[in-house]
């Protein structure tokens, strides 16, 4: 009932996904990531750690290989629906068979997505060109542009009532992590939390949040 997006930025190795469903707080179990080791959405029956274990994985396999061996691991993986990218741009996905239709995934290079429960493979179609569009707020805008265009498709069939956005970068945390776990509303929710983010007071505020380099010593994002 789900319906997801998981992606690399190519220019500067940013790791985001993108999620919507008709249910609530899609965001407390959907979306996982770790900054420069890959983004993965699971859903479906979800199992969270199919990702958990994904990223795991992540370290020393490649995306396909990574899910693969989380797959192995579950015994009700017919039911599931995942999808991954790794810090290479490899993207992988998994859509089990008794998963309720219409349900399928989409790969691409730095890019998957995934849904089921949908109107129809044309939430997917739309979605992966939204992401593929120019947009203002960069790769953070294009994860927005392409679930929006999800939505606009037709998105889940029974309707929206949650939808969440995660932006990892080079932190231990990510750098954008918005939710809205419950709405009548959720995208144009999701739009006003993601405008907040990324632009006036609030955006020079979480830029001065404190942030470690590769030594480890601290310092703080400059814009």
């Amino acid at each position: 009932m789900t319906f997801s997006i998981v992606a690399r930025d190519p220019d500067t190795g940013a790791l985001g996904i993108a999620t919507a469903t008709a249910g609530p707080m899609v965001g407390a179990l959907v979306p996982h990531g770790r900054s420069r080791v890959g983004a993965v959405a699971t859903q479906a029956m979800t199992n969270p750690y199919l990702a958990i274990d994904t990223l795991a994985l992540l370290d020393e396999h490649p995306a396909a290989a990574a899910l693969q061996a989380a797959l192995a691991r579950d015994t009700e993986a017919r039911q599931r629906q995942v999808i991954v990218v790794d810090a290479n741009g490899a993207s992988e996905g998994w859509t089990g068979e008794r998963c309720v239709p219409y349900a399928g995934h989409l790969t691409a290079a730095g890019v998957a997505l995934a849904g089921n429960m949908l109107t129809g493979p044309a939430v997917l179609d739309e979605m992966l060109a939204g992401y593929h569009c120019q947009h203002k707020a960069g790769f953070a805008g294009r994860l927005l542009a392409a679930l929006l265009a999800g939505a606009a498709a037709g998105g889940d069939s029974r309707g929206i009532g949650s939808a969440a956005l995660r932006v990892y970068t080079t932190q231990a945390y990510p750098d954008l992590d918005l939710r809205v776990d419950a709405s009548d509303e959720p995208m144009a929710a999701l739009e006003q939390l993601f405008a907040l983010a990324t632009s006036g007071p609030y955006a020079e505020f979480f830029a001065q949040v404190p942030r470690r380099n590769a030594d480890g010593e601290w310092r703080k994002l400059t814009t």
